[in-house]
């Protein structure tokens, strides 16, 4: 759980960054080192959505949470 409690402590942070450009980051759930996430709202189809998740999301959570070996976008 402390782990979990990590993860959304970082995204809560990057999470003012992604808004400003109207978009979201959601939590859905973390699996043997996966972190899964859904891009809501502008990231919905940009370009930069890719960008966003694996150089913005996965650099951050992979530098500062340990045990995070990467992030996976859900999509619905």
């Amino acid at each position: 759980m402390e782990t979990i409690n990590q993860i959304k402590l970082v995204l809560n942070r990057i999470r003012p960054f992604i808004q400003g450009d109207g978009g979201d980051v959601e939590f859905v759930k973390y699996e043997e080192g996966i972190v899964y996430v859904k891009l809501l709202g502008a990231c919905v189809g940009c370009s930069s959505a890719d960008l966003t998740l694996k150089e913005g999301i996965e650099a951050l959570l992979l530098e500062e949470v340990p045990g995070v070996i990467g992030v996976e976008q859900v999509v619905e």
